[in-house]
């Protein structure tokens, strides 16, 4: 099953509510992503295991690196209505009082937070999204204002690469460090930590 998208860009006179709603009410097969990528309705099949996997040894390497207040999520939408887009990364690392806000109408779903709340965001490519992940979203994660973006391309031409980007401006990132699949990652302050991707199961 291949990604599949459903157009309500800006040029079809939808604004950022109404895409919203569309995303709330999308009826998609239990397991699938949906999501909006520049102004586009997305739906993407469930990850496969290996993918699954990469995020929760990554999940268990950043658990005791992270403070008690702190949360780390694999299926929490983040928000950045400036570029109509509203995605699920594989992990967010936020504030555990974020998410638990009770709507509010500055804070207008219970289903998504806006993406500048977030301190870490993890993508792992799947073959139908990569080129999301590689380029559309991490404008958008940049564009939020979020310190730091993890890529592990399961899929990139050379091999199973893993790329951490931070200083965001605009929306650019700068890539701080790259390896392969078995390199170590260092993420800085406010985590301070090594990540050993020789447990990443290869592509």
């Amino acid at each position: 099953m291949s990604a599949l998208t459903v157009d309500y860009s800006e040029g079809h006179g939808h604004e950022w509510d109404e895409l919203v709603r569309i995303w709330e009410e999308t009826d998609a097969p239990e397991g699938c992503k949906v999501e909006i990528i520049e102004g586009i309705i997305t739906v993407s099949p469930a990850p496969a295991n290996r993918h699954n996997s990469i995020a929760w040894k990554l999940q268990r390497q950043l658990a005791p690196a992270i403070p008690q207040d702190r949360g780390i999520y694999q299926t929490l939408a983040v928000a950045v209505p400036s570029r109509s887009g509203l995605y699920i990364p594989d992990l967010v690392v936020a504030p555990e009082a974020v998410v638990d806000e009770a709507p509010t109408e500055a804070h207008e779903s219970e289903n998504f937070v806006q993406a500048a709340a977030a301190e870490l965001i993890v993508e792992i490519t799947s073959k139908s999204t990569a080129r999301h992940d590689r380029i559309s979203k991490p404008a958008g994660y940049a564009h939020a204002g979020v310190p730091l973006y993890l890529l592990a391309d399961r899929w990139a031409p050379g091999g199973p690469t893993v790329t951490l980007y931070g200083e965001p401006k605009n929306d650019v990132y700068r890539m701080l460090q790259a390896g392969k699949f078995g390199d170590e990652i260092h993420l800085p302050a406010p985590f301070d930590l090594l990540i050993d991707t020789g447990v990443f199961p290869v592509a």
